[in-house]
């Protein structure tokens, strides 16, 4: 008996030593596992991660970034084309009549998505134009992600469309890499060019990271289009509750200009007139509609442009002709916008939809003084000989023409203002900007006259949405956005401006706008049909605008207040440094041609 009484002991003392052990093996731990793993199901308990979800109410987002299209270009603008879908957004949303962008399409395109401002993101150029110096490389870092990639961390669904050129060159092929690409940016699905300009009816186009094979388009903004509804409406009937963004980036209004001939024979005659008699009308619409200011002044027309009047009767012909396709061209794109916005109301979506129409840059006097049946001849330096032009002036904005109209015409679609794309003058970089959203905005055809820039637009997003910028994505440190949110304009016309000021630079072309005030500076007095001219900086010439009084920079104050000039110079060279501009290399073709280069070396 005291033998087994011996052995119980044994054995109480041994479970109880050995119950922690035995306790302890009964789960199992998995690092991000909310649950209970042991040996048995019933000692378990499942879990699933929870679902991302957006902020309650969060909008869909849809960004219309058109390209090239001029200030007056927009008939809600004043322009002198029909674009009925833009101006019915105009009436029931908000027109921005103070809106700036870069005054060229790959930075205002990177600065649009990150919400910073180009230099700071290695954009202070175009991708093709790239320099080994952090503002120019064309290398966007991984510390300034997209709004689409935050949107996405947050439970959004991302579809880019149309164009995406700020894109290393060396970058884009079937084996990337494919960082910079859309699907590196936060966009889970992407129907793309992704270069400067496209075939209309000819289009190379990138399903995500697939080239599409060679193919035949009735027109690619049709394609666009088609495109966006198919996703939008998939993507709602499927998930109706999660929102989605998405950049629809058409290649209208970039050369070449192409139209389906029905629009085009609908402009036949239309603009006769000539290039000065289309300013004068432009502005007094745009006079009566309250979108300048009463006192505005009509700048100019530059010295390289001839008067109308001063043109054969066979010159006004080709000319004219330029711009009716051009006109053709603005409304087709302008008939899909409208396809698509239609779609939204359809499906009841539209409401809650914040919509953006904007352009990356004024209107391109890239065509030259005599604009051009194919844009190759410009782009390497010389005028396109006018009787090239006149031999394909009937077949001008068909399939076998790659056409840019005459920069006159650029002036034009400019109106008020001087000059054209890449310049800092607000010819180059003073666009027209929709929003719709009437979920979110209780004004209804009303103007906005505060200062933005496109890299506000992603801060507005942001805002719009309820989420912030992380402090890291991924395990990197996130660049605050230089960008200023619009939202506190939505329903307060007359709120201060919250920018207070604002640099510029395009290929040695420099601005400063502080509190009203803008200095600028042609470098060497270059127009954009002019891609061989360097000079050293200290040659240039600043000029002084009260911007707040002369909306359209008609009247140089620089000899009048030297002091205030000075003042202005002093922030553009701080901005400069804190911004990364300070190496500014001009010779555009010499950098185009080194982009070229770094394709057949292993030199990244």
């Amino acid at each position: 008996m005291k033998k087994l009484l011996t052995h119980g002991l044994i054995l109480a003392i041994t479970c109880f030593i050995l119950s922690p052990v035995a306790s302890a093996q009964k789960t199992k731990e998995v690092e991000g596992f909310g649950g209970v793993i042991a040996k048995k199901y019933e000692d378990s308990k499942e879990w699933w991660a929870p679902e991302i979800r957006p902020p309650e109410g969060a909008p869909n987002v849809i960004i219309f970034l058109l390209d090239d299209v001029g200030f007056a270009h927009v008939g809600s603008f004043g322009g002198l084309i029909e674009t009925p879908s833009i101006d019915k957004l105009a009436d029931n949303g908000l027109r921005f009549n103070n809106f700036h962008t870069t005054a060229l399409c790959s930075p205002s395109r990177a600065s649009l998505m990150a919400g910073r401002f180009p230099h700071s993101i290695g954009l202070g150029s175009h991708a093709l134009t790239a320099m080994g110096f952090p503002g120019y490389n064309a290398i966007m870092p991984e510390s300034a992600k997209s709004v689409a990639n935050y949107l996405q961390e947050h439970g959004y669904v991302n579809y880019a469309l149309g164009k995406w050129d700020h894109t290393p060159l060396y970058e884009v092929s079937q084996v990337g890499p494919f960082d910079r690409w859309p699907s590196g940016e936060g966009f889970q699905h992407a129907y793309t060019f992704m270069a400067a300009d496209v075939h209309q009816f000819v289009p190379v186009m990138w399903n995500d990271h697939t080239p599409e094979p060679y193919r035949k388009s009735v027109h690619l903004d049709q394609d666009l289009a088609d495109r966006a509804i198919e996703w939008i409406t998939g993507h709602k009937s499927i998930k109706p509750d999660v929102p989605f963004m998405m950049l629809w980036a058409s290649g209208s209004m970039h050369s070449p200009h192409h139209a389906p001939d029905s629009h085009i024979d609908k402009y036949k005659g239309k603009f006769d007139m000539g290039w000065d008699k289309a300013r004068e009308m432009i502005l007094e619409r745009q006079k009566k509609s309250g979108m300048v200011l009463v006192n505005t002044k009509l700048t100019e027309r530059i010295d390289q442009i001839p008067a109308w009047d001063s043109l054969t009767a066979k010159e006004k012909s080709l000319y004219a002709r330029q711009m009716e396709v051009f006109a053709a061209q603005m409304e087709w794109v302008d008939l899909q916008i409208g396809r698509i916005v239609k779609e939204l109301e359809r499906i009841g979506e539209l409401d809650n939809t914040l919509i953006f129409v904007t352009s990356d840059n004024g209107a391109s006097g890239e065509g030259g003084l005599a604009g051009t049946f194919n844009e190759t001849y410009v782009l390497n330096g010389p005028q396109t000989p006018l009787e090239a032009n006149f031999r394909n002036q009937e077949d001008w904005g068909r399939e076998n023409t790659y056409p840019h109209y005459h920069a006159g015409w650029a002036m034009a679609g400019n109106t008020p203002f001087r000059y054209f794309k890449q310049s800092e003058h607000r010819g180059g970089q003073h666009d027209a900007l929709v929003v719709h959203w009437p979920d979110g905005v209780k004004a209804k055809g009303e103007i906005r006259n505060q200062y933005h820039h496109i890299s506000d637009i992603a801060p507005t997003i942001m805002e719009a949405v309820g989420i912030n910028v992380p402090e890291e994505y991924h395990g990197v440190k996130q660049q605050p956005m230089d960008g200023v949110s619009m939202v506190y304009t939505f329903d307060d016309a007359k709120a201060p401006d919250k920018k207070k000021r604002q640099y510029y630079e395009m290929f040695g072309n420099r601005a400063i706008w502080v509190d009203g005030w803008k200095a600028v500076s042609l470098h060497a007095k270059r127009m954009p049909w002019d891609v061989n001219v360097v000079l050293p900086f200290e040659q240039d010439e600043w000029e002084l605008y009260h911007v707040a009084e002369d909306f359209s920079e008609s009247t140089n104050l620089a000899k009048k207040y030297p002091k205030k000039l000075q003042e202005l110079v002093e922030i553009f060279d701080e901005e400069a440094w804190k911004y990364n501009l300070g190496l500014i290399f001009v010779n555009t073709r010499f950098r185009a041609n080194a982009g070229q280069a770094r394709l057949r070396t292993s030199e990244r």
